[in-house]
């Protein structure tokens, strides 16, 4: 039978399927004979057994989108970022956590000064809130180590 995939779980790589004969259709991981995989809107063929896809490919000269990619997921954490940058943030500690050494040593070296020392301050406050507010989406893009 022919269809099309309607959906696939990154996590457990579990999706759906809608037939050519309107049904809907689970696969498994297993069930995929396909060295590409699934992806969503991809055009394919599969063997029917009961409301399982069996033995599923991809139907040739048909691609559909990428296949899912999990989200990005950060190497370091942000709550750890925080409390790093509101317990040590005067001498840049989150910073360097982060891999901004550049930014690191700026503060590092500011915080010599009196001057330089309520400016780190309130520089490592701003980044405290900043790291509480931000989403985790956002964190990991924005902090992932590359």
């Amino acid at each position: 039978m022919r269809g099309q995939v309607l959906g696939v779980d990154v996590a457990t790589g579990n999706g759906q399927i809608s037939g050519e004969d309107g049904q809907r259709y689970v696969f498994r991981p297993e069930d995929w004979a396909d060295r590409v995989g699934p992806s969503v809107g991809a055009h394919i063929d599969f063997e029917v057994e009961g409301r399982q896809a069996r033995s599923i490919y991809r139907q040739p000269g048909t691609y559909g989108p990428a296949p899912a990619s999990p989200p990005p997921r950060a190497d370091r954490n942000k709550i750890v970022a925080a409390l790093l940058a509101f317990f040590l943030g005067v001498f840049g500690v989150h910073r360097f956590y982060l891999g901004r050494i550049g930014s690191g040593i700026v503060m590092l070296v500011l915080t010599c000064t009196f001057f330089g020392l309520a400016i780190t301050g309130i520089w490592a406050f701003v980044d405290f809130l900043r790291y509480l507010i931000m989403s985790d989406a956002e964190f990991a893009a924005r902090y992932q180590q590359k």
